[in-house]
């Protein structure tokens, strides 16, 4: 199973060059900040790239190992395109992880749901590890502040976007997975169209209308900083 097709692909290159447009100018005028960001987005994308296939593994699917992504080295989960746009941009993804739902020991559907959702779960432990590491080793100095408070916030922020119910996200594997079967025949035909959509709901705010992928992460991401600054 694809996570991302090439057309996904393509998709979230335009959303990775929006935020070129919105954001780059600050960034690339700080080489060290740049260098920060760029390292905190590394770490939650191998993270959260090789969270699903140790899911995957763990649930008998033996593809994403049989692929050498069962593993923490970036080099075998960051997505060339991706990766370019990440320097660029400040907007990256990982090389999907690829997995058989029938080879999985649990129900197909709800194993590719928790298959999904291993990935953004990945990045919220590991804000929260994170934040224990700030509140609670020695007192860190202005760069490690700067770095564990960037790594903390993309942590955050990847796992709120991911979990947006819209394909080719991870939120709507896990909705598809959990829902009733007659649903998710429903909300299968959507995956035709799912990366369109998220595509025009990212632009939509800069062409002067509504913005709702704002409205939509504003609640998880306000949850889930919650839990973490709960910690």
């Amino acid at each position: 199973m694809h996570r991302y097709s090439p057309r996904d692909i393509l998709v979230l290159a335009g959303i990775a060059l929006l935020f070129l447009w919105q954001l780059a100018p600050g960034l690339l005028g700080d080489p060290r900040r740049l260098l920060v960001f760029a390292g905190a987005i590394i770490l939650a994308i191998t993270v959260h790239e090789f969270s699903h296939a140790l899911a995957a593994h763990l649930l008998g699917d033996h593809t994403p190992a049989s692929m050498g992504r069962l593993t923490l080295n970036p080099l075998a989960h960051l997505d060339p395109m991706g990766t370019v746009l990440l320097f660029i941009a400040q907007f990256g993804w990982g090389k999907p992880v690829q997995f058989n739902p029938y080879n999985l020991r649990i129900n197909p559907a709800v194993g590719s749901a928790a298959v999904s959702f291993a990935g953004p779960l990945s990045n919220i432990l590991l804000a929260m590890l994170l934040t224990l590491v700030a509140r609670y080793t020695i007192t860190p100095g202005p760069l490690e502040r700067e770095i564990l408070s960037a790594a903390i916030r993309i942590n955050i922020g990847l796992a709120a976007f991911n979990l947006l119910p819209i394909p080719p996200l991870d939120g709507f594997g896990v909705l598809e997975g959990v829902l009733p079967r007659q649903f998710g025949r429903v909300l299968e035909p959507l995956r035709a169209y799912g990366p369109f959509i998220l595509l025009a709901l990212v632009f939509l705010p800069s062409l002067g209308g509504p913005n709702v992928i704002g409205a939509l992460m504003g609640p998880i991401l306000g949850a889930i900083t919650t839990l973490v600054r709960g910690v």
